[in-house]
């Protein structure tokens, strides 16, 4: 049986990801499992690999202008790097829509620069909903002890309550269940946070959990889905309460991933559920800070590649 092709694209390459890239290509377990393409600039990874004393990968398809890598410094957020990241994540993800390659891990991105270079979308999961032709797309946390849904993601959050409504929590619940019973082999045991404190306090803090929550959560009790609540998100993390889930359904960004980042802040996952395609990244940005200086722990983005690799076998 031939070995799946992982397309890996190097991020923003004024951070961190392209040294990631680098060290992920020497990992011989990995490499034994899996065939490994990275897509990025040729020259970036010269000039990373030269400062941090690591070898090239060796499956590279080079992306983007050699100008433009000449203007990248570590560090450093300019037009030239996010076009160089777009460039990457355009070739992996069109080699994984073509099928040359069964699933796509990104190195992370810095939106501040995708954004310079005219990247008309606020993320990675974004894009890829448009470039996989619209699809309904959530996007989820994925650790040992812990996998966590957005029903919301990058929004500010005096505009969570706004866009947050029945359709979409139920949409996202359907896509979490979905997911977690392909890997488990079983039904999830789910539950759904409220989004007010105290989940309401039976309306007297918000009326989004009996308004927006329980109609949907009642749909999906109805189509046999297993999942709780609305409960309260201050105590549903507990590890009482973790060991009997597999799975939460946040109503907003931090309120899911704070607490998944205390417990996998190194070796948890990025999973974006609802496309054609497998696409996981690493949990944490671009690390400017420590850029090009060979301080890069590879331990997220490795983790990346093993549950992609589980999901395309």
């Amino acid at each position: 049986m031939s070995r799946p092709c992982l397309a890996i694209a190097m991020g923003d390459p004024a951070g961190i990801g392209p040294e990631l890239c680098c060290r992920i290509a020497a990992d011989a377990t990995l490499s034994s499992q899996a065939e490994l393409q990275f897509y990025g600039s040729r020259l970036i990874f010269e000039r990373v690999a030269e400062r941090c004393r690591l070898s090239l990968p060796g499956r590279l398809i080079d992306c983007g202008e050699t100008a433009w890598a000449k203007e990248v410094e570590a560090g450093r957020v300019c037009a030239a790097a996010g076009r160089l990241a777009r460039a990457a994540l355009e070739a992996a993800t069109a080699a994984c829509i073509s099928r040359s390659a069964q699933a796509l891990v990104t190195a992370p991105i810095t939106k501040a620069a995708m954004a310079l270079a005219g990247f008309p979308y606020p993320g990675h999961t974004e894009y890829l909903a448009a470039a996989c032709g619209g699809a309904e797309v959530a996007m989820a946390l994925h650790g040992p002890d812990l996998t966590v849904a957005l029903a919301t993601i990058h929004c500010p959050l005096a505009e969570v309550s706004r866009r947050l409504s029945a359709d979409q929590i139920e949409r996202v619940g359907r896509l979490l269940n979905q997911a977690l019973y392909r890997q488990l082999g079983r039904p999830p045991r789910l539950t759904c946070l409220g989004l007010n404190p105290h989940a309401g306090e039976g309306g007297l803090f918000g009326d989004e959990e009996a308004r927006l929550i329980l109609p949907a959560l009642q749909r999906l009790r109805a189509d046999g889905i297993a999942i709780a609540g609305p409960v309260s998100a201050d105590t549903a993390f507990v590890p009482a309460a973790r060991a009997e889930n597999d799975g939460y359904l946040a109503c907003y960004h931090d309120q899911g991933l704070i607490p998944f980042k205390m417990l996998h802040f190194h070796d948890g996952v990025n999973w974006t559920l609802g496309l054609p395609i497998i696409r996981t990244s690493p949990d944490h940005g671009s690390a400017h800070a420590i850029a090009w200086q060979g301080k890069a722990d590879a331990t997220s983005l490795r983790a990346a590649c093993q549950l992609a690799l589980r999901l395309a076998s």
